[in-house]
């Protein structure tokens, strides 16, 4: 093997581990400040008067949390964006309220619960769990012994101890905030993974998070020192605020969306090769990209523009997808393939689309000539890996989606997309007790095949044409079975 092919081969390698099948949950806590790539519009989440943290799944609402929460990146962000109002970190604390493992119902208790209460009975079991959560900070726990004694996987009984705690809990609360103010000091309570209440049933995922805004909404602006980050999922955020009140709207308007322009995509992935091997640090270096260096974060891409990452990828896949430019451009091709049907690219489909591909250019044994690493056609072949795995990966908390896909691809009017609005709609209809599966009638998030496929394309899985018709991007496409029409048959 020649050094160019070695070197090749060595580099294919590194990419296939850029981290955790572009996973945040599953990332080393070592390695993840290094990969971490942070966003400066994201890192307003901390200011302390932002409430709701809103993105997509897969966004990187987790990894911002990690970071922060897990890993005490505040400090260090602090000093990069200097111009952010972040709080100071040797005077701000980061409480975790959820996901509180043993702190907290699991999701089959949270179901049971919600299935017997209504009202404003979630709005105080938040208020509980949060009361028993700052326990060690209270200033004052007088009448409060029944509530802390009360099993924390039972919530009726934390409910029941709560309520007859009468004044107690708030005036506690109340006490803490007062001598936050008088020490400078603040309290962050943190709240991510909310769609992993309940066990993925819509509605008692939908009750615990109404409860939840609606308990912030009220107390936000009582205490000046005890804040609230909610991080939360866009389909959930929006069902919610259909909903919620003239106090919630108030938290809503100043909230922080988790978004990515194409620059911080690229900026992201850069950042991901380039710390993890310093051959691939080199390799990036070699197409022209700068970095600053900091012994935290690692090495940091200077990229302002998507252009800026064109000549990396030009060098790591080639210009365009085939003999011409015909073919698309390289750099435009990666980020189109894998938006959702809003338009929308997130971190978590590129970096396993670099990484599929890396492993399928591998395993192939060929090489292409250097600098070149993954030629076009492995690159489409990851393409189908991702949808699946994106598929199965949100099959995690949408329980439907695998039965939707089934539906549509066993239907001959379904089978290719682009398709007539109606047309999907009967077949769904007739679909409609299979799309339930096993859990009935809570698990899916709509009432009627008309409403789901609003809330399909609400969520990006479907696509509306300017034509009125229905199409479904690359991300979901192969996942579900489906195929498009006149498209390439599938290896």
């Amino acid at each position: 093997m020649t050094s160019a092919t070695q070197q090749q081969t060595d580099l294919l390698s590194s990419l296939t581990l850029m981290g955790s099948r572009g996973r945040a949950e599953g990332e080393d806590a070592q390695n993840l400040p290094k990969r971490f790539f942070p966003v400066e519009e994201h890192l307003r989440a901390f200011d302390p008067d932002v409430v709701l943290v809103i993105g997509p799944r897969g966004a990187g609402k987790t990894a911002l949390f990690r970071a922060v929460c897990e890993k005490n990146l505040l400090p260090v962000l602090s000093k990069r964006f200097l111009s952010l109002r972040l709080p100071p970190p040797d005077r701000t604390d980061l409480v975790i309220a959820y996901p509180a493992e043993a702190q907290f119902p699991d999701a089959l208790g949270l179901k049971k619960f919600a299935g017997k209460v209504t009202g404003e009975a979630f709005l105080e079991l938040w208020f509980a769990y949060m009361v028993r959560l700052l326990r060690d900070k209270l200033p004052d726990t007088a009448r409060l012994d029944a509530l802390f004694q009360a099993v924390a996987s039972d919530a009726d009984a934390v409910l029941k101890a709560f309520r007859k705690a009468g004044n107690a809990p708030i005036a506690a609360l109340d006490a803490l905030d007062q001598e936050l103010v008088d020490d400078d000091r603040r309290v962050f309570i943190v709240y991510d993974e909310l769609d992993t209440l309940g066990l993925s049933d819509w509605k008692a995922v939908q009750s615990a998070v109404q409860g939840l805004a609606a308990f912030w909404a009220n107390y936000t602006r009582r205490w000046r020192r005890l804040r609230a980050k909610i991080f939360l999922r866009t389909d959930l955020y929006q069902r919610i605020g259909t909903s919620a009140g003239a106090d919630f709207s108030k938290l809503a308007a100043n909230r922080v969306e988790i978004s990515w322009s194409d620059r911080n995509l690229y900026a992201m992935l850069t950042k991901r090769m380039a710390n993890t091997s310093t051959e691939l640090l080199s390799y990036c270096r070699e197409a022209e990209i700068e970095f600053d260096s900091d012994s935290e974060l690692g090495e940091i891409p200077k990229i302002d523009s998507p252009e800026q990452a064109r000549p990396l990828i030009d060098r790591m896949i080639g210009p365009s997808m085939g003999a011409n430019v015909k073919k698309g451009l390289t750099y435009r091709w990666l980020l189109d393939h894998i938006r959702d049907g809003r338009g929308q690219a997130i971190p978590r489909p590129l970096v396993r689309l670099i990484e599929s591909a890396s492993e399928v250019q591998r395993k192939t044994g060929t090489h292409p000539k250097w600098p070149i690493l993954i030629e076009p056609g492995r690159l489409r072949r990851a393409l189908e890996t991702v949808s699946e795995e994106h598929v199965k990966d949100s099959s995690d908390e949408w329980k439907w989606l695998e039965h939707l896909g089934a539906s549509l691809s066993k239907d001959s009017a379904t089978r290719e997309v682009p398709w007539d609005r109606r047309q999907v709609e009967r077949v769904l209809e007739r679909s409609w007790d299979a799309l339930k599966g096993q859990d009935a009638q809570a698990s899916l998030p709509a009432d009627s095949a008309r409403d789901f496929v609003g809330y399909l394309i609400e969520v990006g899985i479907f696509r509306e044409r300017h034509d009125g018709r229905l199409d479904i991007p690359d991300l979901f496409l192969f996942g579900l079975g489906l195929k498009r029409k006149g498209g390439v048959a599938r290896r």
